[in-house]
Parts: C-alpha cells; sequence; structure tokens
C-alpha cells in the first residue's frame, strides 16, 4: 500500500467509522519493542480503532501518569528514536491506511526540526501531532508548518480551560481533545466532569469539528458514554498497563481489548474475547 500524503488522515477516521464515533487507542512506540509496536497497530486497526496515537518517547512526560512514564523509559531503554518511529509507521504503510497521529513532546519535535518533522509526517500520510506541552498560545510555531505541509496540530481542552474553550475551539484543526479530568494520565473508576457542557462550548464555535475525550477511560461502557456525549474516545493507560503486565505476548489481548472498546464506541454488539 503506498504512502501518500492524507492517507491517514483525522476527518476520514471520524467520517468513514460505523457510526461517526472514532475509538482511538494510545500506545507508546517501542515498548516492549518496535516490532511488537508495529503488529499492535496492524492489529488494532483490524479490531476496529478508528484512529491510533503513537507516542514517541520522551524522557519529561509531563501530562502522563505512572503507567504511561514507565512506558516511555522502557521504550528509551530500548534506544527508540524518532527515526526509528517512523520507519515503523513506513513499514505499517506498506499493509494499513489507518489513520495515525504522533502524541509527543516540543522538545522532541524541536530537536528533530518541526519543518523536517511535518514532512516527514506528510511524507507517510499521517494525520498530525498532539503537542500536550504546548499551550494555545504558542500553537502557531507548529501550526504553520504543520498546516503547510497539511497536517493538524490537534488542540486539547481541559475542565479549566473556561472562557478558553471558545478561543481554542475557534482555531482547532482535526478534533478537539477533551481531557476529561485533572491532573496526568491514568485510569479513573468514575469520570465526573459534565463533558457534555465543554463538547456543546466546542460545537457552539465549530459544530464541524469532532471531539473525543481521554484521560480516565478503561470500559466498555465509559467509552459507549462518552461516545453518546461527545464524537469519540481515546484510551492510553489502560492499553499500555496491559503491555507493560504482558510484554511482548500482550498484542493477542490487547487487540481484544480494543475489538471491544471500538463496539461500545461504536454501538455494536460486545464482541468475543477479552472486555
Amino acid at each position: 500500500m503506498s504512502s501518500i500524503v492524507g492517507a491517514g488522515s483525522i476527518a476520514r477516521a471520524f467520517a468513514n467509522s460505523p457510526n461517526g464515533k472514532a475509538f482511538i487507542p494510545f500506545i507508546t512506540a517501542g515498548d516492549p519493542t518496535l516490532e511488537v509496536t508495529e503488529k499492535l497497530v496492524l492489529g488494532m486497526a483490524e479490531a476496529g480503532a478508528d484512529l491510533i496515537e503513537l507516542g514517541i518517547p520522551f524522557s519529561d512526560p509531563t501530562a502522563e501518569g505512572p503507567v504511561i512514564q514507565e512506558a516511555n523509559l522502557r521504550a528509551l531503554r530500548n534506544q527508540v528514536t524518532t527515526d526509528d518511529v517512523f520507519c515503523m509507521v513506513e513499514r505499517v504503510r506498506r499493509q494499513s491506511d489507518v489513520p495515525l497521529v504522533i502524541m509527543t513532546y516540543a522538545n522532541v519535535v524541536y530537536s528533530y526540526g518541526i519543518e523536517r518533522f511535518a514532512a516527514r509526517q506528510a511524507e507517510l500520510g499521517m494525520g498530525g501531532v498532539i503537542l500536550p506541552d504546548v499551550p494555545h498560545e504558542e500553537k502557531e510555531e507548529f501550526d504553520v508548518p504543520f498546516s503547510a505541509a497539511g497536517l493538524d496540530v490537534v488542540s486539547l481542552i481541559a475542565p479549566t480551560s473556561n472562557d478558553r474553550i471558545r478561543a481554542i475551539a475557534a482555531d482547532a484543526k482535526g478534533f478537539v481533545y477533551c481531557v476529561s479530568s485533572l491532573g496526568v494520565t491514568g485510569v479513573r473508576a468514575q469520570i465526573t466532569t459534565d463533558i457534555g457542557a465543554m463538547v456543546e462550548l466546542v460545537r457552539g464555535v465549530r459544530p464541524d469539528l469532532p471531539c473525543a475525550v481521554g484521560f480516565g477511560i478503561s470500559t466498555p461502557e465509559q467509552a459507549a458514554h462518552m461516545a453518546t456525549v461527545s464524537d469519540g474516545a481515546i484510551v492510553g493507560s489502560a492499553i499500555v498497563h496491559m503491555i507493560g503486565e504482558l510484554g511482548e505476548s500482550c498484542v493477542d489481548a490487547v487487540c481484544d481489548y480494543v475489538r471491544n472498546m471500538a463496539a461500545a464506541v461504536h454501538g455494536l454488539p460486545a464482541q468475543v474475547g477479552r472486555p
């Protein structure tokens, strides 16, 4: 399968899902190995993932809780580099055009070169990048070169964004990443934030822009609920925890989990396999 610009666009992830709602899993590239990451991406795409977030490992992932911090450390111990991740995506692109985005930190992009990073993503038909440590007011430095390459810099809003939500939504691209809880990433038994109110604020400014919810989602019930009040669910820590526990034998279990979570988001019956 050839890699072309826009092959894995973010807009296509939502438009092509069974009900317009996207299930978006996150994994850290290189944890436990890049070879396993490649199998996970292909397996999760087959299991129903609409868009996949790939984390490039970083030594100071400030938005992450202990589970994903440990995944970053495992990948860094494997000496995984940004180029290694892009080469892995190149191999994936020979078999799948599943929409892919990178989630990493500003220093990773700076050290690679912003324009060079964007060009490499575009060459691989990726959709864009999520940079949780770049505030809205400093986004332009990244947004201009990524937009020129046909890519989206995804904006995040949090429960504390308040009056800034409308301003963030006004120039957001791809989708809006709604952070469901205060603090860092991690599984939560309950999500008490009024996600519907956050989504309505975004839709009041940008009715055309999907909103997906992340941070804390781990069960099919939580994912299905988020799909009723937003346009999708993002799951990271629950998957990364499974990878940390099972190591190189994680692929089947992760794909079973993704299959059930995707079915919940898509409003389909639960699938056979690990819930």
